[in-house]
């Protein structure tokens, strides 16, 4: 399923989200101004590699802010136009009403706290991992758990592939973006099963990871405004 638009409007102008697509962008042209040998040593450089944080010598060599810095900017990197076009339509089409939600610094703290939350739970998952992770999805994962969360009624205009055909639909965020989750914790789980350590592929754990932090944040922050309202 392609989420094409949502029909929720925003009050504001997600800064912050047009900001972080556009990082998103130069550092993509980057990539591809690079040969191949050049962009692997650049992955490894800024990407996060499971096995490294396992190794003592890795933290010896690096600092602790050296060893967190791959965990930030792994979140601008992306391994292909596929990998790249995604990730940024998914966070155009849910980021701007979360931010609008939660304000721009606010939502600009929720979006690294969910990308670090989600690599943490990859790294974890994944400790015998050699392959640099690369990718906006464990964050913007939780840009779509907040949206659930905020707004679970609102209507999401959908692609739905069928065989050849494409078939255009409104579908609630609830049942969107519950099928998404659902999609990513069963990949995730199969993946425990047939994992290889030296091969790429996707990250299923950092979207479950991102995706249950941005849920718990959205879900504590509307709880406490609740009870302040209560208490009121």
């Amino acid at each position: 399923m392609i989420p094409l638009k949502d029909i929720n409007r925003s009050q504001t102008v997600p800064l912050i989200t047009i900001s972080v697509i556009v990082l998103n962008t130069l550092f993509f042209f980057y990539e591809l101004s690079l040969d191949q040998e050049a962009l692997a040593r650049f992955f490894y450089m800024f990407g996060a590699t499971p096995s490294f944080y396992f190794s003592p010598n890795y933290w010896q060599s690096t600092g602790v802010l050296g060893g967190i810095l791959p965990l930030l900017s792994s979140m601008f990197l992306h391994g292909g136009w596929l990998h790249f076009g995604g990730n940024m339509l998914y966070l155009w089409v849910f980021g701007d009403n979360v931010e609008d939600r939660l304000g721009h610094a606010r939502f600009l703290i929720f979006y690294f706290v969910c990308g670090l939350a989600a690599a943490l739970l990859h790294i974890f998952t994944n400790p015998n991992s050699a392959v640099p992770t690369v990718g906006a999805s464990g964050a913007i994962a939780g840009v779509l758990g907040a949206y659930l969360i905020l707004f679970p009624g609102a209507r999401v205009l959908t692609l739905i592939p069928i065989f050849v055909f494409f078939q255009l639909v409104e579908l609630p965020a609830l049942i969107f973006l519950g099928f998404w989750f659902v999609m990513q914790f069963f990949s995730g789980a199969i993946s425990l099963t047939i994992m290889d350590q030296q091969t790429g592929g996707t990250a299923w754990w950092a979207h479950v990871g991102g995706f249950v932090t941005g849920v718990a944040f959205t879900w504590k922050r509307r709880g406490s405004r609740k009870r302040r309202v209560f208490n009121y």
